[in-house]
């Protein structure tokens, strides 16, 4: 038996929790970002932060509309968190993602990715009074 998705289903259960096993075990290692989410979660957080995330990745490369949660309020509570720390953890998911998927998949995951990343510095940083 392949862990290889149909066409009518491009990511599986078991990708994407390798997918999230292996980025959160690279961010954890990472000197900038390993530090912001020990202090977020602390060392016991971990289990149930990377339960969540398997529903949420899969909601949202499988569209199974699992995960019920709100990614801005949780990011917004992060105290260290700044916007500069968002291309390292996209150049770190891009990495994971074409270790895990094919070329094509690895695009798909990438491109929500940037998405989700965009969305959320949006929320979190844009002062737009800031310009005015």
């Amino acid at each position: 038996m392949t862990d290889q998705p149909s066409p009518a289903e491009p990511f599986t259960e078991s990708q994407i929790d390798r997918l999230v096993e292996d980025f959160y075990a690279k961010v954890r290692l990472d000197p900038r970002l390993g530090p912001v989410f020990e202090r977020a979660m602390g060392a016991d957080g971990w289990p149930a932060h990377l339960a969540v995330l398997k529903v949420f990745w899969s909601s949202v490369l499988r569209r199974t509309g699992q995960y019920k949660g709100s990614p801005m309020a949780v990011h917004a509570k992060v105290p260290d968190l700044t916007e500069d720390l968002f291309a390292t953890w996209l150049a770190l998911f891009h990495a994971t993602c074409a270790e895990v998927f094919d070329a094509e998949r690895a695009r798909q995951a990438g491109a929500a990715a940037e998405r989700i990343a965009r969305s959320l510095k949006l929320g979190l940083f844009f002062r737009p009074e800031q310009f005015a």
